[in-house]
């Protein structure tokens, strides 16, 4: 499928973009790549090879002693020599211009599945790949001459930026100047304590010359846009020549691990791994974006990271999108092993909002991620997991968290005498809607908020069905009292009788009646206090307001606190973040909600396939492969936040499933 910019997605997982799409410069450089090692590290870019982030870089990664992560190989400039003319094929913008200016000898851009680009110079062409194999800590890039020039070459200088990812680097007199030659490239280290690069060519000896040089301000146009500072020193500590003919292909291996000993080889095995694994279609798509969050940390805990470029790993984020990820591709194993990973960092009935390497460097900032774990344990104890992890470490788990919150816990986290589950305190929001503003909530939720109390119940449901016909029947009679008790009060405080949806929050004394997207949550979980009628007007109310083509607005657009426009600095941004801001990750419960509500056939289900269908054409124009964090609240719904994000991904992968599973649909 083409659209006007020139931008393609076919059904064999293949985003391409002509040259007419590459051309317009401003426009491809909203658009983004992603190449990812499955260890944390990664390389990303725009479509010009021009960074317009800080997070922009070949070779950035988790140190080996752990911590954060780092940026390595910023960046190459590269240069086609003909006949003692040289012609570059990369871009770099500077304040007021670009330079050198690549982009214009660029035929096509292809995601397929890894980026590769086609330049054309006179009569020669050249196929620049760039692959990041997964389980290495590496990126490759392979060039190949084609036409019929001979008495070609192919010039690089590799560029770096030593210095954390989130961080910008400047021309200091600390950092190393000089390369050291190795029989096939050089070995660099910017900084005594830190890794060195390793640069391996795919043949002996390439000619290389120090040529020590800084490269000043470079500028980083979307840092900039973001209130963030956006200019930064480059380093090249020199230069690689080599000589190419018709036919030719040469790749260069960056690591700071351990050097690669043949790039050629484990370029030609990483492709050949990957398309084994590929299918076709728009969940294809989806199935490959999805695996790149798929990520194990540096002690081999498997885990998802929330985002590129810059988000880490968040138990929230984890837990939502885990099912998706794992068990909409029959991917039981891979479910079990993050549960099995993160058992270790329950404390006291929360899990980590913010992950670290052990339990003492995490953030336990969050009052719904052990919610959101048991949810996700539910839906693998649903899909036939392993009864022996289920029994053995899943059940105590699960126990232990509603003991806690029963016994009351940090974050304000109690049970008040009602049943209802209060979190948060004046000041202090730990739900998802979590934005601050000068130390205060933007959106204030202390108190009983209306999903963690669905994610309660269905918490006691579950601990009921899982003591049952077990010698512990009387713990099962006791977890369904207490389920009885919640259902009650979560029926007297939520519903809204005149306005026929659910409150956001009951803080105690008075219920907040603003119309947001909270509420379906507890319309689409399989255990809940709601009625088949009362799931149907959620679902009505959300969708006759808050839905859109990209997912669901956080707040309704008439009431005066909207804001329309998800942009600028943090201050506009964290404004407007869940006060009518469309998440997608909201559609993979707005899905199971209408499913369980409406026939197959009625509109509104034939209407949610074709919105989930629309994806297609967002893959090629924002984070390329993948799902935005947030889109606007206005149409027409521009993307922003994180290009890549795990549980948006993951939710419409799970709704496309679900509704497969449901009737005939295509994707």
């Amino acid at each position: 499928m083409q659209n006007a910019q020139g931008s393609m997605v076919d059904l064999h997982s293949t985003i391409h973009l002509d040259r007419e799409a590459c051309l317009r410069i401003e426009r491809a450089q909203h658009r983004e790549w992603f190449e990812v090692d499955g260890l944390g590290g990664f390389a990303s870019s725009t479509v010009h090879l021009c960074p317009t982030r800080r997070y922009h870089g070949l070779l950035t990664g988790y140190l080996p002693s752990g911590g954060k992560r780092h940026m390595f190989l910023a960046r190459l400039e590269e240069e086609l020599i003909v006949e003692g003319r040289a012609f570059p094929i990369s871009t770099c913008r500077y304040p007021g211009t670009y330079h050198p200016e690549g982009w214009t000898a660029i035929e096509s851009f292809e995601l397929d599945p890894h980026p590769c680009w086609t330049y054309r110079v006179g009569l020669a062409t050249l196929r620049r790949e760039i692959l990041v194999p997964r389980g290495h800590k590496a990126v490759l890039i392979r060039w190949t001459l084609g036409g019929e020039r001979t008495g070609i070459n192919l010039r690089v200088r590799p560029l770096f930026a030593v210095r954390g990812l989130d961080e910008l680097q400047h021309e200091n007199v600390d950092l190393n100047t000089r390369a050291q030659r190795t029989g096939s490239g050089v070995d660099y280290q910017a900084y005594g304590g830190l890794p060195t690069t390793h640069l391996v060519w795919s043949l002996e000896k390439p000619a290389y010359a120090a040529d020590p040089l800084w490269y000043r301000q470079v500028e980083y146009t979307c840092d900039i846009a973001r209130g963030y500072g956006g200019h930064e020193d480059q380093f090249a500590p020199g230069r690689f020549d080599l000589s190419l003919e018709p036919g030719m292909s040469v790749t260069l291996a960056a690591s700071f691990d351990a050097p690669i000993e043949d790039p050629a080889q484990l370029f030609e095995h990483e492709v050949s791994r990957r398309r084994t694994a590929r299918t076709s279609g728009l969940l294809g798509l989806l199935e490959e974006a999805g695996e790149k969050f798929m990520y194990k940390d540096s002690a081999g805990r498997p885990g998802i990271l929330a985002g590129f470029p810059w988000f880490e790993e968040w138990g929230r984020d984890t837990f939502i999108a885990l099912p998706g990820l794992t068990l909409s591709r029959g991917d039981l194993d891979g479910c079990k092993a993050v549960l099995a990973g993160a058992l270790p960092f329950l404390r006291g009935g929360l899990l980590p909002n913010i992950y670290g390497p052990d339990v003492a460097s995490s953030h336990y900032g969050s009052a719904d991620a052990a919610l959101w774990f048991s949810r996700a344990a539910r839906l693998y104890i649903k899909a036939g997991g392993d009864t022996h992890f289920i029994r053995a470490e899943l059940q105590p788990a699960l126990v232990s968290i509603a003991e806690a919150y029963l016994e009351g816990s940090d974050l304000g986290l109690r049970v008040d005498s009602e049943g209802l589950l209060f979190a948060g305190s004046e000041g202090l929001n730990a739900t998802w809607m979590d934005a601050q503003y000068g130390g205060e909530p933007v959106t204030p939720r202390a108190g009983a908020p209306v999903e963690l109390n669905a994610l309660w119940y269905a918490l006691l449901g579950t601990l009921e069905e899982l003591h049952e016909g077990t010698a512990m029947r009387s713990e099962a009679c006791a977890w369904r009292r207490q389920a009885d008790k919640t259902s009650e009060a979560f029926l007297q405080r939520f519903w809204l009788p005149k306005e026929g949806y659910l409150a956001d929050v009951w803080d105690g004394e008075c219920s907040d009646s603003t119309l947001r997207p909270n509420q379906i949550v507890a319309a689409a979980l399989d255990l809940s206090p709601l009625s088949m009628g009362k799931r149907t007007d959620v679902v009505a109310a959300v969708k006759s307001v808050l839905l859109t083509p990209k997912g669901l607005r956080t707040l309704d657009p008439r009431d005066e606190r909207y804001i329309g426009r998800y942009q600028g600095d943090a201050r506009s941004r964290d404004l407007a973040y869940h006060q009518g801001t469309v998440w997608p990750w909201l559609l993979g419960m707005f899905t199971e909600a209408s499913l369980r509500v409406l026939p197959m056939n009625s509109v509104h289900v034939r209407s949610l396939t074709e919105t989930l269908g629309g994806f297609e054409a967002h893959l090629s124009e924002y984070g390329l492969g993948s799902i935005a964090e947030v889109f606007d609240g206005d149409p027409p719904h521009r993307p922003a936040g994180c290009p890549a994000q795990a549980w948006s991904v993951a939710e419409v992968l799970r709704s496309l499933v679900l509704l497969k599973e449901h009737g005939p649909c295509e994707f």
